[in-house]
């Protein structure tokens, strides 16, 4: 079916008449922090994805994650609730193999830094995982695993000054721990790149190359960027013109959409994954204002200033519309604005 969104003035969240279901074909949805977050199912998530899968809309699972094989995620999908095969998981393991094998020829030796994941990938396209610069390995692949010690990185680093083709699965600085944040593969690239000078090809997002690899494992017409990051899942959608719809059940709250730059606004806003399932109301202008559902929001003297009432997601929606077509607002400026939308909870 071709979608309907809503003409929207200038930098504004886009509307939709029909639900996001039906509208676009498949969704490509990141993971943590959108259908689970630390290993439990967000509220509400699997029951939302198997309405949107009845819909008619193909599921995707899309994730920056290269340590996991896909058939593991798959089961911890699947034992949470939600409908998912081990094809429907694209990883950034699978994207960093396929840069490989379109560089490589069949049979190369590839040293790979991480998991089960990333050498199962490597295999899968005809290539060749080795463990040591002394193998001569025409490329190095790196992905994140807690095993991650001195000795491979060595061994990789080596490689790589010798000429190898230096590839990553993802740039993360970080992720998500029950202590807190713990340092990415976006980290611990950097012991390579620095040592040898040579910055690595990045396959994950906000990079092409994991969204294009999960296009052409779904077959995509028109799909739609599911996630909670703006610097990763919504970055990246812009970058291959990709719609995308950004969850507040994950890292970004509504201040940090509020404040996104032109680079990483979302075309649609929703609380969850609930947001598939609905149409969205586009966002007005009358009299300098900005209108979504009860809610007014504006610029006055450089600040936000929101009035009315009504449905949480739509206050953000016209406070986004607000200050992205103003473009020059602080952090002080949108902060009583943002607290007044917060508590209208």
């Amino acid at each position: 079916m071709t979608p309907t969104p809503e003409a929207s003035a200038g930098s504004a969240p886009r509307g939709s008449a029909e639900p996001l279901d039906t509208a676009y074909d498949v969704a490509l949805l990141d993971l943590d922090g959108v259908v689970y977050l630390g290993g439990t199912a967000i509220p509400g998530a699997a029951a939302a994805l198997r309405k949107a899968e009845a819909a008619g809309m193909r599921l995707a699972y899309v994730t920056n994650n290269a340590y996991r094989t896909p058939a593991a995620i798959a089961a911890l999908l699947t034992g949470l609730g939600v409908p998912a095969a081990p094809g429907d998981v694209v990883t950034s393991a699978q994207a960093a193999a396929r840069m490989l094998a379109e560089r490589l020829p069949p049979g190369a030796r590839v040293l790979v830094i991480g998991g089960s994941g990333l050498r199962m990938a490597v295999r899968e396209r005809g290539l060749r995982p080795v463990s040591t610069a002394a193998d001569q390995p025409q490329a190095v692949v790196q992905g994140y695993s807690p095993d991650v010690g001195y000795p491979v990185l060595a061994e990789g680093g080596l490689a790589v000054a010798a000429g190898a083709l230096f590839v990553a699965s993802n740039g993360d600085l970080t992720l998500p721990g029950r202590r807190g944040r713990q340092p990415g593969n976006g980290s611990l690239i950097q012991v390579i790149a620095t040592a040898t000078g040579v910055k690595p090809l990045v396959a994950g997002k906000p990079e092409s190359p994991l969204h294009q690899e999960s296009v052409l494992r779904t077959g995509a017409r028109r799909p739609l960027v599911v996630g909670d990051r703006l610097d990763t899942d919504i970055e990246g959608a812009q970058r291959v013109g990709a719609d995308s719809m950004l969850v507040l059940t994950g890292v970004t709250g509504p201040a940090e959409v509020v404040l996104a730059p032109p680079s990483q606004h979302p075309a649609y806003l929703a609380e969850d994954l609930g947001g598939l399932l609905e149409p969205h109301p586009g966002v007005t202008t009358r009299d300098g204002m900005s209108c979504c559902g009860g809610w007014t929001a504006r610029v006055h003297d450089g600040r936000l200033e929101l009035g009315g009432g009504g449905k949480r997601i739509d206050g953000l929606r016209a406070l986004c519309a607000a200050a992205w077509a103003d473009g020059s607002l602080t952090a002080a400026a949108v902060r009583p604005a943002v607290q007044r939308l917060d508590g209208a909870r």
